[in-house]
Order: structure tokens, then C-alpha cells, then sequence
């Protein structure tokens, strides 16, 4: 049941980070080069400079993503009193 009460939570949380993190590679990217960031379907593209922006995009994406999960499951706990996840990060 919990889950189903995040889902959209979830889903809102997700959008958002998604347009966040857009928004601050492409501000990123614009320090980096004055082109626009590479894209693998580019045929003219430097090896070294896609990875640049996919290793960065990537890791980009994944904080925010990441800050936003965890601030949506706070927030859901907040007005629900459930924590809609794991309590701690399981054993190996």
C-alpha cells in the first residue's frame, strides 16, 4: 500500500529532477566547450570529448536524481509517518 501512496511522489520527483539535471549540464557543458555537449548518434564527435560529456551528464544525472529521491521520501514521511523504502542498506 505504501508504495502505491508514493507512486506520485515518485513520479513528480522524478520529472523534476530530470528537467533539473538538463538544465544544470547544459550550464556545465557551457563551461567545458562553447559547442553544444556531444551526442553518440553525432557521427563527427571526438571520442574523447563524448565521454567527457557522457561521463558527466551521467554522474550529474544520478546525484540529482538521487538528492530528489531521497527529498521525496522525506517529505512523504513528513506527511505520512511511513518510510517508504528500505531502513538501512542491506548486508553483502
Amino acid at each position: 500500500m505504501t508504495k502505491v501512496l508514493f507512486l506520485p511522489f515518485s513520479i513528480v520527483g522524478g520529472f523534476l529532477a530530470g528537467k533539473l539535471a538538463t538544465f544544470a549540464f547544459e550550464r556545465i557543458w557551457r563551461m567545458v566547450d562553447d559547442q553544444q555537449s556531444p551526442h553518440p548518434r553525432q557521427r563527427r564527435v571526438e571520442w574523447s570529448k563524448l565521454l567527457a560529456a557522457l561521463a558527466l551528464e551521467g554522474a550529474i544525472f544520478r546525484v540529482v536524481r538521487g538528492v530528489f529521491d531521497r527529498g521525496t521520501r522525506k517529505l512523504f514521511t513528513h506527511l505520512t509517518g511511513i518510510w517508504p523504502g528500505e531502513e538501512a542498506p542491506k548486508h553483502a
